[in-house]
């Protein structure tokens, strides 16, 4: 999948050089934001809802320190004081939880690989609470067909379609390797899943919308592909 991408992403840039109606600085607008529509309608018809990710054994996770790390702003982001997650949107109980809220709901356990879209590949165990009992919780109405998570680094968002953030292995991560979420990988709360890319994972999460049409990304406002299916 990562070679496809990269040869997809290889043929919309030389077609942005060559196609006058294309325009990197509005990546959805012109060819490549058609491109880019068709490109996640294809990768939508593919999506199965409930297809796992193979969980792999704990000789498979990645040395300590090896798991790469990435940020948005130029310092370690730290949650702010009274860091607290806000749900809203499209729900029937909007509101705002603490971790200690979100730690009483189902918890969820898996390791699995994590793609990123630059070509490496890590594996840690990661724990949290399925984006879907999330859903449950606050009553998110169905025609939220759309969820937008946002972050406290340097504004990092992501929008997601509603199957792949339902996906059982799509949760809100706030421990790996059976130890609470380093700061380096997202504290206190971060997405994880098993069907996208990982800059679609947004870390250091402070607000959760269920919506009825996507906004960007971060990375998506800069031309990278909205869809991000692996």
């Amino acid at each position: 999948m990562r070679r496809l991408i990269t040869r997809r992403t290889a043929l919309l840039g030389a077609a942005a050089l060559t196609t006058s109606a294309c325009d990197s600085s509005r990546p959805r607008t012109g060819f490549l934001g058609s491109m880019e529509r068709f490109n996640a309608r294809v990768q939508s018809a593919l999506f199965d809802a409930e297809q796992l990710a193979p969980e792999l054994p704990p000789s498979e996770n990645t040395p300590p320190g090896a798991f790469p790390r990435y940020f948005v702003s130029d310092f370690m982001p730290l949650a702010p004081a009274g860091w607290a997650l806000q749900v809203g949107g499209l729900v029937q109980r909007p509101g705002v939880l603490s971790l200690d809220d979100l730690q009483r709901l189902p918890r969820t356990e898996y390791r699995i690989r994590h793609h990123c879209v630059e070509g490496w590949s890590a594996v840690a165990s990661w724990h949290g609470v399925k984006l879907r009992d999330l859903a449950e919780h606050v009553g998110a109405d169905p025609r939220a067909g759309f969820v937008e998570f946002r972050s406290f680094d340097s504004d990092y968002y992501s929008s997601w379609d509603r199957p792949s953030a339902f996906h059982p292995q799509t949760i809100l991560a706030y421990g790996m390797n059976g130890q609470p979420l380093p700061p380096e990988h997202g504290a206190p709360l971060r997405l994880y899943a098993a069907v996208k890319l990982g800059y679609k994972m947004v870390k250091y999460l402070t607000q959760v919308s269920f919506l009825p049409e996507p906004t960007g990304g971060y990375w998506e406002d800069r031309g990278y592909e909205w869809y991000a299916g692996v």
